[in-house]
């Protein structure tokens, strides 16, 4: 799978369930899931290897102020939506802003390393159900 990392049979299992679903799950959520095929696994390392994959680009990790951090499979730079009732998380579906980051080192002096770009709003089953 990645060449120069090594990854471990419970880091390859971690790595699977998180990219077989787009809903960006906590780590809590997540260990239900790796459980079900590594009974013996700990919740610790369930958040260890996910600290382990994110330091190594391998997949996202989404912090949102006060909330749990959630984990993205998808590790290339895309955007997320959020919302403000239940705290679902989706991809947005639209390219990067290419020249954001090339933009804002020019009138800044920065050198940037990168950038997050996170919307917020009502997803629809909160939108149906009158919840904000």
């Amino acid at each position: 799978m990645v060449d120069k990392f090594r990854i471990t049979n419970q880091r390859e299992i971690i790595l699977e369930e998180l990219r077989a679903v787009k809903t960006h799950p906590t780590a809590d959520e997540l260990f239900d899931k790796v459980r079900a095929r590594l009974p013996r696994v700990s919740l610790a390392t369930v958040y260890r290897n996910l600290e382990w994959l994110c330091q190594q680009g391998i997949v996202q990790k989404i912090e949102v102020g006060g909330r749990q951090k959630r984990f993205d499979g998808t590790a290339n730079l895309h955007y997320h939506i959020r919302c403000i009732g239940c705290g679902r998380v989706d991809d947005v579906d639209m390219s990067p802003v290419e020249t954001l980051d090339h933009d804002l080192s020019d009138k800044s002096g920065y050198t940037i390393m990168g950038h997050r770009l996170e919307f917020w709003g009502t997803c629809p089953a909160c939108s149906r159900s009158g919840g904000s």
